[in-house]
């Protein structure tokens, strides 16, 4: 059995004195490797964020804990020009001025006020917005869902006008002063949606009052287009064109 055992067993060269040889051999090398260790050990460790004037400096710390000492390399905030004190306002930023909304709403309500021509000369699509906004839902409030009809209506009218008035005038005029003042002039027409909500206006006296809010409406605006584009004497020919794009807001009101 023990002779069968010898037989099948892997034969090696591998002696117990090869072991004890690999066993001498890696102590030496630990050795080397200790030596190494001691003489990177011995070497003096610089920090990554030290420099070596600051090593080589014995000075002491005279600042406070968590008070960092004063440096001058980097510039204090007050040395910056732009500072969130200094920020214009948002609505500024917006261009949306109360003030020029509120006069030029007073210009177009007062039509023998004379118009100031540099705060009437301005892009301002604010009071637009909401005139027209306001124009759609008096006439929501009557069934009329028009809100399409208002907007596209008054774009092709801007456009036109705008034409017209390029035309007309030696200055040229933006497109957005032009759609600006037509939209503030729309005012007088809001006032006569909000009346047919509560009366009829299919007779004669809502005939009437359609036509003295077309002439109101186109008068305010033909003369603050010409007090801007300095247009002396040609407020008539300007109002023609105007009250026939009020006179169509007046008859989507009336009918």
């Amino acid at each position: 059995m023990s002779e069968q055992f010898d037989i099948d067993f892997y034969e090696s060269n591998y002696t117990v004195n090869n072991q004890e040889q690999d066993y001498s051999g890696s102590g030496t090398t630990g050795s080397v490797y200790g030596s190494e260790r001691a003489q990177i050990g011995n070497k003096p460790q610089l920090d990554a964020f030290s420099r070596p004037e600051v090593l080589s400096s014995s000075q002491p710390y005279t600042g406070q804990i968590f008070q960092p000492a004063h440096s001058s390399e980097f510039p204090s905030d007050n040395t910056y020009p732009d500072s969130f004190d200094e920020e214009p306002p948002l609505l500024e930023e917006l261009g949306i001025n109360f003030d020029h909304i509120w006069q030029k709403t007073l210009t177009v309500l007062n039509p023998m006020k004379p118009a100031d021509g540099s705060i009437m000369n301005e892009t301002d699509l604010t009071g637009p917005m909401v005139f027209c906004l306001a124009l759609g839902a008096t006439l929501l409030l009557v069934g009329k869902v028009h809100f399409g009809y208002v907007y596209g209506m008054s774009a092709i009218g801007c456009i036109t006008i705008h034409a017209l008035l390029n035309l007309m005038s030696i200055a040229s005029v933006s497109y957005g002063c032009v759609a600006s003042v037509l939209g503030y002039c729309l005012l007088p027409m809001v006032i006569l949606s909000s009346y047919a909500v509560i009366f009829s206006l299919q007779g004669i006296l809502g005939t009437l009052l359609a036509l003295t809010i077309i002439g109101w409406c186109s008068l305010s605006a033909s003369k603050i287009f010409t007090s801007a584009l300095a247009m002396e004497g040609q407020q008539l020919l300007v109002a023609y064109p105007c009250a026939l794009l009020y006179g169509l807001f007046a008859l989507m009101t009336v009918f």
